[in-house]
């Protein structure tokens, strides 16, 4: 049986800003690792591949905390929408670096689960602010 104490400590932390969102700090970590991963790319790729590979990785939080910010849930879900095409514009670009044999098959396979645990997470708080409209 559980304690009232125990009950307590089992709520969900109040999210006070988008640093509390978890696919925000996600989608950080995430940002991270593409910024390792495309050092090792080839230097003539430094405005193909890597700057793109980059940039949208770096749009995925960008757009979750700007859509935090707004003052609609309405707008709130399009700036998702928006993270949720750059993370599948970023697993494509995951695909051609593997076929380029820039990364090992098992890097890929990190980034690639990394990026699906982000998107899962997306799409389930898209799914709940679109529910939340509609009550």
């Amino acid at each position: 049986m559980i304690k009232q104490s125990e009950k307590t400590n089992l709520k969900k932390t109040q999210i006070k800003t988008y640093r509390d969102l978890v696919v925000w700090q996600k989608s950080m970590i995430l940002v991270t690792e593409v910024y390792k991963t495309t050092r090792s790319f080839p230097r003539d790729e430094i405005y193909g591949l890597i700057g793109q590979m980059r940039r949208c990785a770096v749009s995925i939080p960008s757009n979750i905390a700007e859509g935090y910010g707004r003052n609609s849930s309405n707008d709130y879900v399009r700036f998702l929408r928006m993270a949720m095409g750059s993370l599948y514009e970023l697993q494509t670009q995951f695909d051609i670096s593997s076929s380029l044999g820039y990364i090992t098959e098992d890097h890929y396979g990190k980034l690639f689960e990394s990026s699906r645990e982000v998107e899962r997470m997306l799409s389930s708080l898209i799914r709940k602010l679109e529910n939340k409209g509609k009550d």
